[in-house]
């Protein structure tokens, strides 16, 4: 928390979401929950589906394969976010992922979703 100056003015930040910039000429560019560049509907779910299962496992025991799991998800969304598509490599390794965390993944609508969509764009 800061003090007022002479002027009476001050700044208190209770909480904060997102990008903020403080003081003059300042420029904040925020693009939470980008969409994907239009035009492939197998990546767009899956961008969907991760999303879904991103949430999902926010709410789940934490475990090492779940750890493994959401940041692969989180990796996975960042790629699509910033190229477009997620390369054959990041589907490998969420696949395994998914594999590992079978148990938690399997009761979950939203894993099916994601090991669905990723079985679509790797393939089988």
């Amino acid at each position: 928390m800061a003090t007022a100056d002479e002027r009476g003015n001050g700044i208190h930040i209770g909480s904060v979401r997102g990008a903020f910039a403080i003081g003059d000429h300042n420029t904040v560019t925020h693009n939470e929950g980008a969409a994907v560049p239009a035009g492939d509907p197998a990546t767009e779910e899956l961008l969907r589906a991760v999303r879904a299962l991103r949430d999902d496992l926010s709410r789940a025991v934490e475990s090492p394969q779940i750890t493994v799991l959401s940041s692969e998800l989180a990796e996975t969304e960042a790629e699509i976010a910033d190229g477009g598509a997620a390369g054959p490599g990041r589907l490998a390794r969420l696949r395994t992922a998914l594999a590992d965390a079978g148990a938690v993944v399997g009761l979950l609508a939203s894993g099916a979703a994601v090991s669905q969509a990723v079985a679509a764009l790797a393939g089988g």
